[in-house]
């Protein structure tokens, strides 16, 4: 756990982000999200990993392209003229329904995504906020004002990521999974997973 007077860390903006994602929003009083860097495909900040039947399986969010070479990332647009929020919403039931705390968290979850925000960085955000609440982490959530080129040590933009050479942030320890018995444990999979094997004692897996 980080001391109060610790650098803020910074992170990418991200769609369900993975287990070591949050796992520096239990370690710090604040981070910040950056809203003001280029879109990024295959990362994190479109898709997320959850472990179905068959494995770990892909989610990823459509965008907008008219303007994805010259917007932010906070004004990139998704695109629901494609059946994914569907597709989404199908495969994390079909994944997790069977887990411990599912039906206690996902009703307010699905709530978020069927509210259908235009823009990818505001689903994002509140995706996350939501799901820091309900794990009990005081954390501040903020996005950035101005493009930081260099974060230092204190930069997880890039090290977050799906194909990351550094390897991961976090590892967790080994929780209970529905579908471990076939595959085994999977860690720095989306944080979904790990809040609808664990619950309320979801927060205890994000520490050191």
């Amino acid at each position: 756990m980080a001391s109060s007077d610790s650098p803020t860390p910074l992170l990418s903006t991200a769609y369900f982000p993975p287990v070591e994602y949050f796992h520096l929003l239990a370690g710090y009083p604040a981070v910040r999200v950056e809203a003001c860097e280029s879109y990024q495909k295959q990362s994190y900040r479109n898709r997320c990993l959850i472990y179905s039947a068959g494995g770990i399986l892909p989610l990823q969010i459509p965008v907008c392209h008219d303007n994805i070479k010259t917007a932010p990332v906070s004004d990139i647009l998704i695109d629901y003229s494609r059946d994914w929020l569907h597709q989404h919403r199908i495969a994390i039931i079909s994944a997790y329904r069977s887990a411990p705390f599912f039906e206690y968290y996902w009703d307010d979850i699905d709530a978020i995504l069927q509210s259908r925000p235009q823009r990818l960085f505001d689903l994002n955000m509140a995706l996350t906020r939501h799901i820091a609440s309900e794990m009990e982490l005081r954390c501040e959530i903020v996005q950035t004002l101005s493009y930081m080129k260099d974060a230092g040590e204190q930069d997880f933009r890039s090290r977050i990521h799906p194909k990351s050479k550094e390897g991961p942030v976090f590892e967790s320890k080994p929780y209970y999974q529905i579908f471990s018995q076939h595959s085994g444990f999977i860690s720095n999979l989306s944080v979904l997973d790990l809040l609808f094997h664990e619950g309320p004692q979801a927060a205890c897996f994000l520490k050191d």
